[in-house]
């Protein structure tokens, strides 16, 4: 989204194919991404991308001019969110917004998030 910085380019194959996926519902009973198979998706993504020190969240820190630029992208963002019924936790100021994706009902990561920032990378 113009306005937001970007920490580079993420591996671009990779990433088609992680935007290009839909998520799938997630009611738990699975494991979580491990920390190496969380890693593996992480390349796929814009390096502003981190995970988080115990590896069960995926978080990413955008900064805007202005606060219409932020309202912009959150809304982009929640339009993103409810089709892949997939939702961030978002933290919103004046000019930045911080996400974090989780899944929360596997008390983890799952492809969904990986999924979800990828599309997000596209804004």
């Amino acid at each position: 989204m113009s306005g937001a910085q970007s920490g580079g380019a993420p591996n671009t194959a990779a990433a088609a194919e992680l935007a290009a996926r839909k998520c799938v519902p997630c009611e738990g009973g699975v494991p979580p991404l491990t920390l190496a198979q969380a890693r593996e998706l992480l390349a796929g993504l814009d390096p502003a991308w981190r995970l988080s020190d115990d590896g069960k969240k995926l978080q990413r820190a955008f900064k805007f001019r202005d606060f219409y630029r932020t309202m912009s992208f959150v809304n982009a963002v929640a339009h993103v969110a409810n089709a892949e019924d997939h939702h961030p936790d978002l933290e919103v100021g004046y000019d930045y917004c911080r996400m974090t994706f989780s899944t929360h009902s596997i008390g983890g990561l799952s492809h969904n998030d990986f999924i979800c920032a990828a599309k997000v990378d596209r804004l």
